[in-house]
């Protein structure tokens, strides 16, 4: 949910600004989830770390007089501890993002609570400066058709398997490999 002050024109050109500046913030950390379904097999992705993005958007907004600032509240209504990501405007416009973080049962095992809220953390503050933290690899079966009956997994309408599904840089590639600048391809 997304909440906001009676206009935010002052703050949406500034954004608009410091967007131009922004970058995403290196990936260097490696995670591995294990499959959600019976027979998944465990997925890797790399991520940035919270520090990393901070000190990118802290620096590049405060040169266009934002502020960025992270609170948590107990929601009593749903029982969830909650984040709220606030981005203010030296104009005194606002705009801020509410997210669920965990059950307040969570609360009593500090490890999981504090993961679950650098998690909520690094993407609520990510979406709401608009750059990315990690690879687009949440859902890579969202793009696979689902198998036909009588056809095998993984093969298309006409029965030729379909490409593989590898991490990428969210660009769209055609089946061919390109060279790069400067160096062999790969």
């Amino acid at each position: 949910m997304h909440r906001s002050s009676e206009s935010f024109a002052a703050l949406a050109a500034a954004l608009a600004k410091a967007q131009a500046h922004l970058v995403n913030p290196e990936k260097s950390f490696v995670a591995t989830v294990a499959g959600g379904r019976p027979g998944e097999a465990a997925r890797s992705f790399r991520y940035a770390p919270l520090s990393s993005g901070l000190e990118i958007v802290r620096k590049t907004l405060s040169e266009h007089e934002i502020a960025v600032m992270q609170t948590t509240a107990v929601d009593q209504a749903s029982r969830m501890l909650t984040l709220t990501t606030l981005l203010a405007h030296s104009s005194g416009e606002w705009i801020a993002s509410y997210w669920p973080v965990c059950s307040v049962a969570e609360i009593a095992n500090p490890q999981r609570m504090g993961a679950a809220l650098t998690y909520a953390r690094r993407y609520g503050l990510f979406t709401l400066v608009g750059i990315a933290g990690e690879d687009d690899l949440d859902a890579p079966d969202i793009c696979m058709p689902a198998p036909l009956p009588g056809r095998p997994p993984g093969s298309s309408l006409a029965g030729s398997p379909l490409p593989s599904q590898s991490p990428g840089n969210g660009k769209v590639r055609s089946g061919r490999q390109e060279p790069r600048a400067g160096g062999p391809s790969s």
